[in-house]
């Protein structure tokens, strides 16, 4: 997969190439390379390193960059420095020299790489690029990518005329999970009716073990997840997708928002990092956290959403979720933690789940709600549980309320909103939640659920999350026959 990519490039004068690869396969040592390589043809140049968030840069981009540059010889604050200018160093200055370097990685002959996120809206905007890089293209938005970046990689230089990288593209990535990296998926088409101007390779771990440890791709197939997360992460085979599912009206340009991270205090690549709610932009200060659980022996898991600063919005903030053998306690921890800023300006929690959090665990006296609300309320949080004590709605009644809240044809229902950046595991539950028929009628189906080849975070568990909030939050909206008996109920 290496050799192919960079003799395409070398040899071939292929500028545009695609590796759709999975675990294993070497794309932080191609991705490496390709840096490596544009350093030393491009003096003084400018280059882009892409990203969807400053979030996922800072954790997983361009750590992996870091390391393929280790495998070729680059050495931070030798070769390179990163959110500083390495004048005092004796490097050389790049042909423009940008206004912060605090998002800039600059080498020791004057090239630099601006790592730019397409959380915000004017990162890379102004730049002019002599090549672009990305990973974990399959994140990346393509209206943005195109207007913030691409535009951008546009510079030429006399000097530069025979480099083979002058004005490339180079993306990798897994498997596209959901419809924001279909336009990576289909560079494939354009590739092979343009096979001198673009490449896409698929490679799978088998194309690179000679460098894996002996046995390791078996080894992994042995501790597998599931089937399908193999498949994926490792095997590089996509997944299928439900075309008309339970959440037949869930459209992802419609529904889904992106880039809600506060990029200024992100984009200082010379300061730690520790995922919180602080940067999350779409979290409104001062307004209570809806919280929604579903509970389950091989994976606990849970959303938080929140009223929006839009009138009658709601919006799914994050996703969350443990597997065995860590616990539910374990679960609301994480929540704990990451929104204990946010506690200060508001301690309100809304709690929402199905009937069997009011059920008590072997050797317990007390329910899985209670034990929910104990943590909570020990970390400061004021517990208000919404779930009446009564049976879970049928799957037809939570469809017919679900999919007209989506339709957004009844102004009576509010509009609902999922980031698509915190949430990425509950928009592939929903996204891949099918229907099955019963007798006369029809129901979610909930097999993924017992299955061992579907990773349980993909599976409906945080879609039910989804019903539990909607259907307990807005079910009285539905018609008057069932909001007096919603009523009576709670009561």
């Amino acid at each position: 997969m290496q050799m192919a990519a960079v003799s395409a490039n070398r040899y071939a004068g292929v500028k545009h190439i695609c590796i759709e690869a999975g675990r294993g396969t070497g794309k932080s040592t191609i991705l490496g390379w390709f840096v490596k390589e544009a350093v030393k043809q491009m003096p003084r140049a400018t280059g882009v390193l892409v990203g969807a968030t400053f979030v996922q840069i800072k954790s997983r981009t361009f750590p992996s960059t870091k390391e393929g540059l280790e495998m070729f010889g680059f050495y931070e604050d030798v070769d390179y420095v990163v959110g500083r200018n390495g004048k005092a160093l004796g490097f050389e200055m790049p042909f423009q020299a940008p206004n912060s370097w605090s998002n800039v990685v600059h080498f020791s002959n004057g090239f630099i790489l601006v790592l730019v996120s397409l959380d915000d809206p004017n990162s890379g905007r102004g730049l002019n690029s002599y090549i672009v890089i990305g990973d974990e293209a399959a994140l990346l938005e393509h209206d943005r990518l195109f207007n913030n970046v691409l535009t951008t990689n546009r510079a030429k230089k006399i000097a530069f005329d025979k480099a083979s990288l002058l004005n490339a593209t180079i993306f990798t990535s897994s498997v596209a999970l959901t419809k924001t990296g279909e336009w990576f998926t289909a560079r494939e088409k354009l590739a092979k009716q343009k096979p001198t101007e673009h490449l896409f390779i698929k490679a799978n771990a088998l194309v690179n073990q000679e460098n894996l440890k002996p046995g390791w791709i078996q080894e992994m197939y042995e501790q597998r997840v599931s089937d399908l997360l193999f498949n994926a992460e490792i095997m590089n085979i996509r997944p299928g997708k439900v075309a008309d599912g339970f959440y037949a009206k869930l459209l992802s340009d419609k529904h889904y928002y992106k880039y809600q991270y506060n990029t200024t205090a992100l984009q200082d690549f010379s300061q730690s990092f520790t995922p919180s709610c602080t940067y999350d932009n779409d979290l409104v200060s001062g307004v209570a956290l809806e919280l929604s659980l579903d509970f389950g022996g091989r994976i606990n898991c849970g959303i938080v959403a929140q009223e929006s600063k839009v009138a009658n919005t709601i919006t799914i903030l994050k996703d969350f979720f443990v597997k065995n053998p860590l616990k539910l306690s374990d679960l609301i921890k994480k929540i704990i933690d990451y929104y204990e800023p946010h506690r200060a300006t508001c301690n309100k929690i809304y709690l929402y789940h199905d009937r069997s959090g009011f059920k008590s665990e072997a050797n317990s006296k007390t329910t899985l709600a209670q034990d929910v609300e104990d943590m909570l309320r020990i970390a400061g949080w004021q517990v208000f549980n919404r779930t009446p004590n009564t049976n879970n709605p049928s799957h037809i009644l939570k469809f017919r309320l679900i999919n007209e809240i989506l339709e957004e044809n009844n102004r009576s229902l509010p509009f609902v909103r999922l980031n698509e950046d915190n949430c990425p595991n509950l928009i592939v539950s929903m996204e891949n939640a099918a229907v099955k028929q019963k007798e006369d009628a029809f129901e979610k189906d909930k097999s993924s659920e017992r299955s061992t080849t579907i990773p349980q975070e993909h599976a409906t568990h945080l879609s039910d999350c989804f019903d539990y909030l909607l259907w307990w939050k807005y079910a009285y909206l539905l018609d008057n026959a069932y909001h007096d008996s919603f009523i009576i109920t709670t009561v």
